[in-house]
């Protein structure tokens, strides 16, 4: 029995799935479903501190209290002038991101190779940043004492002004020894000791009758609660409990800790984000100006990474917004 072979014009011919979608080359696509999918994730991230700041409301540290540094610029208050700053650079470097592609597409070797070269500057700048920003926020600058509670109590003088520990701690001639592993158990090891103890804190706040205790507790008007100087002694003495100096990830001298803890996981995963595109943009840059993409008659790897570059730039716009600024 013969077989009949129907005739569908499709032989010899492998479906290639149509139109490319959007004209979007493959690697362009993929590209786009990984800022899709990366977009999610700072999603549930902002998400999350959102719900935890609400929960807070009343005990979240104030940002224009606690980002207020500048680099050569020593002991001056400028609330977020630094952090706009770096929001700034990162801003710029997207233009010349923009104005790189846009070369691109006119096969001009020297704009492009120019313009990566100042992307690259930029993204360098706003990482080398946030790394003196993280630095400057370990350190810290004032001092606090954490109560029984774990609440936070800062100091202040009679006009309102922050005063910083070492201002006013008394030194105890007492031997403060770190527990080792030598001198107790074997399975525990203190932590490094503070510059002063919570005894000393004490006795010198005794000495200065112009100081006051402030708490991270928020009035109905956004500001920290400040105690009367009976008040002040009273919680130090009865619910002191240890000497906090900066931040990490279990104690936080601006307030609560999970303040920090949001503020490392945040913005360390963008910051990780930004480095990698700075090695991927240096990659790409060497490959400019070698003409590998010159040879090829298309400068779409430059688009490539150059919309990871707007991603990042975008997804910092918001966690400053909501980190930073609300």
């Amino acid at each position: 029995m013969d077989s009949t072979v129907v005739s569908t014009g499709t032989e010899g011919k492998t479906w290639g799935g149509g139109n490319r979608p959007l004209g979007a080359s493959y690697g362009k696509l993929m590209m786009w479903f990984f800022i899709v999918s990366d977009a999610l994730t700072f999603s549930g991230f902002l998400a999350a501190y959102g719900f935890s700041r609400f929960k807070f409301i009343d005990s979240w540290p104030i940002a224009d209290e606690v980002f207020t540094h500048v680099p050569f610029l020593h002991g001056q208050e400028l609330p977020m002038i630094y952090v706009a700053f770096m929001t700034f650079i990162l801003i710029m470097s997207s233009v010349t991101m923009v104005l790189a592609v846009d070369a691109g597409h006119k096969l001009d070797k020297k704009k492009v190779t120019l313009y990566m070269f100042l992307t690259i500057i930029g993204g360098a700048i706003f990482v080398g940043s946030q790394a003196w920003e993280w630095a400057t926020f370990i350190k810290g600058d004032y001092g606090a004492v954490q109560t029984k509670g774990g609440n936070i109590l800062q100091f202040l003088n009679t006009e309102g002004e922050r005063v910083a520990i070492s201002e006013f701690a008394t030194p105890i001639a007492d031997a403060r020894t770190e527990h080792e592993r030598s001198n107790g158990l074997w399975f525990v090891e203190e932590g490094t000791l503070t510059t002063y103890s919570i005894n000393e804190v004490v006795q010198g706040f005794e000495a200065n009758p112009d100081l006051l205790v402030r708490t991270q507790t928020l009035t109905e008007t956004g500001e920290k609660t400040i105690l009367s100087r009976e008040e002040s002694l009273l919680t130090l003495k009865t619910n002191g409990q240890s000497v906090v100096e900066g931040a990490n990830l279990r104690v936080n001298e601006y307030g609560t800790s999970l303040f920090a803890d949001f503020f490392f996981f945040i913005t360390g995963f963008h910051g990780f984000h930004v480095f990698s595109g700075v090695v991927i943009n240096i990659i790409i840059f060497f490959n400019v100006i070698l003409g590998t993409y010159e040879r090829r008659g298309s400068y779409e790897m430059v688009e490539k990474v150059g919309l990871y570059w707007h991603f990042v730039d975008l997804v910092w716009v918001f966690v400053f917004t909501f980190f930073y600024l609300v």
